[in-house]
């Protein structure tokens, strides 16, 4: 990925006072965040990032030299905002409003990279790395899409319909038949984002036995299949055999007292 930085140095003249190293920073001495007019960062683009639900996922960061500060700005869709924070000039981080998850131990021999683990649907949002250093000010920008992969089920209900469902996915899944096109569709969302998708397919009414459900997902893909009117047609064909039994029986009798009968008035003549 190419970085891009500002044409011209960060002038950083000043700063040995308290108070000018403070306005350059964008820190106060107790690290509460302050908006800092004199640095301009060129944006970088933003970096779509999906990860699944329990997943890690690692965040990069322009990884330069002699670093003056260094700071993730995460502004997640639950929840107030994170921020993490390095000053060379002290040699120290800050931490603040982040969750534990979240693994940031910077140091000038370590890496900038964060590192999310068992990533939580909560964790979703944006993520911006700003680096500060004698040869121009860096920012890279993420937004981090969390996938949850929905729960397949199929079954037969209780009017013998084939019933497909893609449970608490993110986003929704989508659901279709195989060679079938007759299906109905419901969704259900759920307060925690994710959203339940059922397919009901009237199987009996059909020509095919066995119905294939088809789960389409960013997370994955699925199929399972089942008959749904195995039962129903066995009772059928067994109800079509004894009648055509039935039948010929009654025909063989008649057959029978027919010739009885056209035997009998032969005699009798």
């Amino acid at each position: 990925m190419e970085l891009t930085k500002t044409p011209t140095k960060t002038d950083l003249r000043g700063c040995e006072d308290d108070h000018v190293a403070t306005a350059c920073t964008g820190y106060d001495i107790s690290w509460h965040i302050l908006t800092c007019p004199s640095l301009s960062f060129s944006p970088s683009g933003n970096n779509e990032v999906s990860v699944t639900v329990g997943d890690s996922s690692v965040l990069s960061c322009p990884n330069q030299s002699n670093i003056t500060l260094l700071t993730w700005k995460i502004s997640p869709k639950v929840g107030g905002p994170c921020t993490l924070g390095y000053r060379a000039d002290t040699n120290t981080t800050d931490r603040t409003n982040c969750s534990e998850c979240i693994n940031w131990k910077f140091r000038p021999d370590l890496s900038p990279d964060l590192e999310i683990q068992q990533v939580g649907i909560a964790q979703e949002g944006n993520y911006i790395c700003e680096v500060v250093t004698p040869d121009g000010n860096f920012r890279r920008t993420y937004h981090l899409t969390v996938l949850v992969p929905p729960r397949l089920s199929l079954y037969c209900d209780e009017h013998g319909n084939a019933v497909c469902e893609a449970a608490a996915g993110k986003p929704p899944a989508q659901v279709s038949w195989l060679l079938q096109s007759n299906s109905s569709l419901e969704e259900k969302s759920h307060n925690n984002r994710t959203v339940t998708v059922l397919s009901r397919l009237p199987a009996c009414n059909t020509s095919v036995t066995d119905t294939t459900c088809m789960v389409f997902h960013p997370a994955g893909n699925w199929s399972e299949s089942m008959a749904c009117c195995s039962s129903e047609t066995g009772r059928f064909l067994h109800c079509v055999i004894s009648l055509v039994s039935l039948l010929g029986l009654l025909f063989l009798q008649a057959v029978f007292q027919l010739y009885t009968f056209c035997g009998t008035r032969t005699m009798r003549n």
